[in-house]
């Protein structure tokens, strides 16, 4: 399968579908709510809400593709994996590549705003290192501790935001409610499309269930269950927070804060529960880290398995039964971003690279057989078509950089496919038929 006579170490199957709804739900509660909104609500204005609406509709499109996919290749790996067995070898490794790199500098955002959250100033970065050291040690021992930490995390996060919501509510004055319709379609086309590309940012956690498809108990049934769940436990949590930010608020003010939240709180009779943000805004984007975390190194361990990345980082780990060199090496790549990323230029950059993550996975469903298909055709060209669509009218700024790593990854893969032809290791790595589980 990948050129070496090692013998694959698998993963444990420790993971029921409660687990994978609640990894999911971490994932992407943590970095949309307190990240997406006031870079959307710059693009399109109220019009965000029918960005949000959008994304919805590609996420759902990518999700269904996502779980038909993962009912046949339970393994770790994700989209590198569909694409690589489906569409060839570059096609799963552009996907891997991108999801690894645009999510290692996600990761820093995460770790980044748990410290704004949670230190004071001149300590935020020191405290969101010690946070990945954290979680790190987390993952390390286990995927079971893992999903125990994600479930109080989630549930944390829920109670605050629900607080959050409920007092922007009973706090507001009613005279200084902004009415959405009004200004709903102010916006152009290109500026709504563009709030959905960079909302879309906030739903890419369903990602993390399949990449650890090999640690799901009963993975045909669990992981399309948890997707579609995780994903419309989500959506209703956006528009909750979506709708209530934008009235309290209006659309210049949450495009003029980075924490519409806390400040549609203090702009009521209710900013006594202020600290409900803060303590939501820390708990989610630790939820986020975790899962993150967990996902980029099954993504790595599967392409290390495949030669793509150094077969080094395939180990397994014989007790905690987790890729734990990947794992460690992706901690301290964190803690170095950490040291050097802006927070708020991450988003536009991931959101590329996730987009193009899951067109692959699209197509790669649609060349799925019949005997293996859940969802109509229909529903993968509409996911093909938002994702190019959403993809172009992203800042440019975001296009450029994500050019430029799926670029280098490219001059990556082939030095290191002209190493192993050079070793006589090359069929393995260049092969372009169906891999270990046929078509």
């Amino acid at each position: 399968m990948n050129g070496s006579s090692a013998p694959e170490q698998p993963l444990a199957r420790r993971l029921g579908t409660a687990d994978a709804v609640f990894i999911g739900l971490g994932s992407m509660i943590g970095a949309g709510v307190f990240a997406a909104f006031t870079p959307a609500a710059q693009s399109a204005g109220s019009g965000l809400l029918i960005g949000l609406a959008l994304a919805a509709v590609v996420a759902y499109c990518n999700a269904t593709s996502s779980a038909q996919l993962a009912a046949v290749y339970p393994t770790s790996g994700g989209t590198y994996i569909y694409g690589r067995e489906q569409l060839g070898h570059w096609a799963g490794f552009l996907a891997g590549w991108g999801f690894v790199i645009g999510k290692t500098a996600s990761c820093a955002a995460m770790a980044l705003t748990f410290a704004v959250y949670a230190a004071p100033q001149g300590w935020q970065r020191p405290v969101a290192i010690a946070a990945v050291i954290g979680l790190a040690a987390v993952n390390y021992h286990g995927v079971t501790r893992t999903a125990r930490l994600t479930r109080i995390l989630v549930v944390v996060v829920l109670l605050a935001l629900s607080v959050s919501v409920a007092a922007g509510w009973a706090g507001a004055p009613p005279d200084t409610v902004h009415p959405l319709l009004r200004d709903l379609f102010h916006s152009s086309w290109y500026s709504i499309l563009q709030s959905a590309g960079l909302l879309f940012f906030a739903f890419a956690g369903y990602a993390r269930i399949a990449t650890m498809g090999e640690e799901v108990r009963n993975p045909q049934r669990t992981i399309p269950r948890a997707i579609l769940l995780a994903l419309a436990i989500a959506v209703a949590v956006y528009a909750a927070i979506a709708v209530t930010i934008l009235s309290i608020l209006g659309p210049a003010g949450v495009a003029s804060t980075p924490v519409p939240l806390a400040a549609a709180l203090d702009a009521g009779s209710w900013s006594w529960a202020a600290p409900a943000v803060r303590i939501g805004g820390a708990a989610a984007s630790l939820g986020a880290l975790l899962a993150l975390i967990a996902g980029i190194g099954r993504t790595s361990l599967a392409m290390a398995r495949h030669n793509d990345l150094p077969a080094w980082l395939a180990a397994v780990h014989p007790k905690y039964k987790v890729p734990h060199r990947a794992e460690t090496i992706l901690a301290v790549v964190i803690c170095l971003l950490v040291l050097a990323v802006d927070l708020r230029a991450v988003i536009g950059f991931s959101s590329a690279g996730v987009l193009f993550y899951y067109l692959i996975a699209n197509l790669s469903a649609f060349t799925q057989p019949k005997a293996h298909r859940r969802y109509p055709k229909i529903i993968q060209l509409l996911g093909v078509t938002g994702c190019a669509v959403l993809v172009i009218t992203l800042p440019w700024t975001s296009l450029l950089a994500a050019l430029g790593v799926f670029a280098l990854g490219i001059l990556y893969r082939r030095w290191r496919l002209r190493g192993h032809a050079a070793d006589g290791a090359g069929a393995g790595a260049e092969g372009e038929g169906p891999g270990q589980y046929g078509r």
